[in-house]
């Protein structure tokens, strides 16, 4: 995946490490936001996932980080952005 300038600044501002970036490409869940993106976030099945295949103790060193979204073209698959949610997705 390629990542456009404001992703890579917004991710780096943001402190989302590249790992953070990485699972959520594997193991994230797909969220259409209506306007031609498509959201990635962890959902509880991800989070699962990413235990049964790195271990516990990775999944507990980065929990804080498990609020992060990533927010993907539907068109051309470029990171538009990256960032950390503080309130709940609305899934359709």
């Amino acid at each position: 995946m390629t990542h456009t300038q404001h992703a890579m600044k917004r991710s780096q501002q943001r402190g989302i490490p590249p790992l953070i970036d990485q699972w959520l490409d594997l193991y994230g869940a797909e969220l259409h936001d209506g306007h031609g993106g498509v959201v990635l976030i962890f959902s509880r099945k991800s989070k699962r996932a990413i235990e049964r295949d790195h271990g516990r103790e990775p999944v507990r060193r980065l929990w804080e980080f498990f609020n992060a979204y990533k927010v993907v073209s539907s068109h051309d698959g470029h990171t538009i952005t990256i960032g950390r949610r503080y309130r709940s997705m609305k899934r359709p």
